[in-house]
């Protein structure tokens, strides 16, 4: 929809004339843009560490954008759709810490409400501000467009109070600064995307309670109480240090709480092996001589389900145990056997819970509490069996997965960042094993097909020092492909692998049926024409692992400095083993009868 606006003539940004008559004025309008609510936002995210936005223009936060792209510290992101641009900022979030995307009202924010979800689920603080009708409409029973047709605009609202942890309304200026301030604010506090919504007609009026250089934002941290600490760690090292053979356990709340430096100080400390839920790949040092790998029941990298389960005490730190971590629930750990730490509480086995005591606080107080123990340790490199070196296939036979990814592997540096999309990929990236500093994300909890597209654009913003290599699906790929434009107009040089098998590959493991049946693109030919001959990319498609390899090499040595897509043909049914293990865990989870009333 097209606007029309009495602005000066300014490059870039819409300044109010307020009622002046002359445009010239420029020294007032300057200082009016400077004590506006749109100049104070865009303050605040630069304040938070945000420098990317992702965003798609729309009427009603059109006057919002001016005053972004006027902050010289600000790089808008325009995105190719609303959903995708929640999993922009999903995917940086996840490497910076804290993102933002602005969308238009209701068709913009119904949109994006799906990959707002999903951030919500891992974890992730993301300030969602949405452009809304003029403040005069509010109860004046109009009906607007972008609605439902009623004169009540707060469906939106309604949908975003159940993925979001705070909701901001601002449709007038009195108490703009406050609302904006404390959404932010608890986004931070509790790692979770907050909702703001900001009347269209608000960002370029000045008010008093903005100035040209906002008061330092002040976040208040979540305070551990020392006689809550004390207690939970005596109890726990008490527990731990009468045990024979004790294990740790990383969750993805390590994130959340920003505590895996410090859990990684404990198992110094300790001796302790230590292992990962799948969900939390990546959130802990993976080249660590204690590190023993994926703890995910059958699915387990070798030896380490046999260590765990043998453990006679465990400790779990921000675990989340859902129906595919668990395999269908099936994990056979004792629980009387496991202290569990999460973001702000202790749970003692057989005793008490623990509150107002920080994860960071809990580890650095129990690191020079617990004795030294490495009895665990020892009976693993007895039990380890090295991985042989796996046979050399015919280089010029039909490509495996298996072997596609032993040759990521070997791309893989503390200069690289692995996304992983939802599905077998899930399995086949939780073999890789990361030098340190290599970065790892995924999507477990939610488990949206199509979030590693936006989120690897996200990601790559967020660490453009870093190269970060994307393997998708073909289904997946389908929902969401349209944001490789936006890599490509951003000068990104990442690696996207196309696992390309013909349809819904892990749908099928669950249940056969015409539904998981995709149209087959030409993947690598659509990513060439979305360049559209202006040179920001390298396509191929290969079949056979000589192909493969020399893709790989031209990728890594000649294109290095562009987006490089490479489509790999695969067997429909070359899936892991450890798909069809969830798969029948989940089918017979999804198909028990209702329990009798």
């Amino acid at each position: 929809m097209t606007t029309t606006n009495n602005t000066c003539n300014k490059v870039g940004v819409g300044f109010p004339t307020n009622g002046a008559e002359n445009c010239n004025d420029k020294p007032a309008l300057l200082e009016a843009k400077r004590t506006t609510l749109g100049h104070h936002i865009a303050r605040r995210l630069v304040e938070i560490g945000v420098k990317d936005v992702f965003t798609v223009p729309g009427d009603f936060n059109l006057a919002l954008l001016d005053y972004l792209v006027a902050e010289p510290e600000l790089n808008l992101i325009g995105c190719c759709n609303e959903l995708n641009a929640g999993y922009c900022a999903d995917g940086y979030a996840r490497y910076k810490g804290v993102s933002a995307c602005v969308v238009t009202f209701n068709v913009g924010g119904l949109s994006i409400l799906n990959a707002i979800a999903g951030a919500y689920s891992e974890d992730l603080p993301i300030i969602c501000i949405v452009g809304a009708p003029n403040s005069n409409d509010y109860g004046s029973n109009k009906i607007l467009h972008h609605s439902i047709g009623l004169p009540d605009f707060s469906q939106e609202l309604r949908c975003f109070q159940h993925v979001t942890c705070h909701q901001a309304v601002v449709n007038n200026l009195e108490d703009a600064h406050e609302l904006i301030d404390t959404a932010i604010a608890t986004a931070l506090r509790e790692s979770k995307p907050v909702y703001i919504s900001i009347a269209c007609n608000l960002p370029g009026i000045p008010h008093h309670s903005f100035i040209d250089h906002p008061v330092p934002f002040y976040l208040t941290p979540k305070l551990t109480d020392e006689r809550c600490l004390e207690i939970a760690v005596e109890v726990t090292s008490e527990f731990l240090n009468k045990a024979v053979k004790p294990v740790m356990v990383g969750g993805p709340r390590l994130r959340m709480a920003k505590a895996s430096n410090a859990f990684m100080r404990v198992v110094d400390a300790s001796g302790y092996l230590f292992a990962v839920l799948a969900s939390a790949k990546g959130m802990v040092a993976e080249h660590h001589p204690n590190f023993i790998g994926t703890y995910w029941g059958p699915a387990s990298t070798p030896f380490c389900e046999e260590i765990v389960d043998s453990a006679d005490a465990y400790l779990f730190a921000g675990p989340i145990f859902n129906d595919v971590i668990s395999l269908g629930f099936s994990l056979p750990f004792k629980k009387e056997k496991a202290i569990v730490v999460l973001p702000n509480q202790v749970m003692i086995p057989n005793g008490p819970t623990v509150g107002c005591v920080s994860m960071k606080n809990f580890f650095e107080a129990l690191t020079i509490r617990l004795k030294r123990n490495t009895t665990a340790s020892d009976n693993y490199q007895r039990r380890l069996v090295q991985d042989d070196l796996p046979i050399q296939p015919n280089t010029k036979e039909e490509l495996r997965v298996n072997v596609l990814f032993r040759h990521i592997q070997n791309m893989l540096s503390r200069d690289t960042a692995v996304i992983a999309e939802t599905g077998d990929t899930w399995f086949t990236c939780q073999k890789l094993k990361l030098p340190q500093g290599c970065g790892y994300e995924c999507q477990m909890q939610y488990g949206s097909i199509g979030w590693s597209v936006g989120a690897t654009l996200g990601y790559a913003q967020a660490a453009p020092h870093k190269r970060v290599i994307a393997c998708v699906g073909d289904g997946s790929f389908q929902m969401t492909a349209q944001e490789v434009s936006t890599m490509l107009r951003c000068g990104q040089n990442g690696v996207i692998f196309l696992i390309n098998n013909g349809g819904y590959s892990t749908e099928v493991k669950f249940h056969e049926g015409p539904y998981n049946d995709i149209k087959n693109w030409d993947y690598a030919g659509l990513v060439e024409k979305l360049d559209n001959g202006e040179g920001k990319c390298w396509t191929t498609k290969v079949h056979c692992e000589e192909e493969l390899t020399e893709a790989i090499k031209t990728t890594m040595e000649s294109k290095k400095k562009c987006l490089c897509f490479i489509e790999v043909i695969v067997h429909r049914d070359d899936t892991s083993k450890e798909l069809l293990q969830l798969g029948c865990k989940l089918v017979a989870a999804n198909g028990r009868p209702p329990k009798d009333r």
